[in-house]
């Protein structure tokens, strides 16, 4: 499954260059069976199956003999939600170990056990970790100076500048099907053009996000 879609665009021209390095681990490896299973019945019943903590053990147990410091965070719903912040503080880290899971869930001991940091990435389930840990990787690599050409592109980004939302954005033609590019864009006038978009920054926020704009200074936009 990986490197997936993380070989595609800047990303992947990142992972080419070695700007970030990617190693997977198969969890069945280190099954203790010949049945090579990874998984049982969860004690006090219930649906689905659950992760052995002996083989995901061992396989952190391998991981941490290697680099004894590595970040070690289980990708989880009932985890803390992903945003911005958080991604640009895993960049701090040399090294992430993300644990992916499947079926019900992993053994909780695992998680208590090494200190593991839970993440999400939404209110919503997915079969496996393994799609929510490729958007943590991206969110994470794409703030790696070197990755992204144009660093300032990053600073003007939703969530980035005081967690506002971005601007509209638009490009050439001037006139599209009856619909023009707002004028004052077209007008050359640096600190005109900067009004705009913060303002339309905050009124998007405002709008769709309005929990974000506590931590936005409304009163010169309104």
């Amino acid at each position: 499954m990986f490197p997936g879609t993380l070989s595609y665009s800047v990303i992947g021209r990142a992972l080419n260059k070695g700007i970030w390095n990617l190693n997977v681990i198969d969890i069945r490896s280190f099954a203790k069976d010949k049945h090579k299973s990874v998984d049982d019945r969860p004690y006090g019943g219930g649906p689905g199956m659950i992760m052995k903590a002996d083989v995901i053990g061992s396989a952190v147990d391998e991981v941490l003999s290697k680099n004894k410091n590595t970040k070690l965070i289980y990708m989880s719903p009932s985890g803390i939600k992903l945003n911005q912040d958080i991604s640009g503080q895993l960049t701090h880290f040399s090294n992430i170990t993300i644990l992916c899971g499947r079926f019900e869930g992993i053994d909780r001991r695992i998680l208590d056990f090494y200190d593991f940091h839970e993440i999400s990435i939404g209110d919503y389930i997915l079969s496996g970790g393994e799609v929510a840990c490729m958007v943590l990787i991206e969110a994470c690599v794409r703030l790696i100076p070197g990755v992204v050409n144009n660093t300032q592109s990053i600073c003007d980004e939703s969530f980035t500048s005081s967690y506002k939302l971005e601007y509209p954005q638009y490009t050439r033609p001037a006139k599209w099907r009856g619909l023009e590019v707002p004028s004052v864009l077209l007008s050359g006038n640096h600190k005109k053009i900067n009004l705009w978009k913060a303002n339309q920054s905050y009124c998007i926020t405002k709008q769709r996000r309005p929990e974000l704009t506590g931590t936005i200074d409304g009163d010169i936009y309104e």
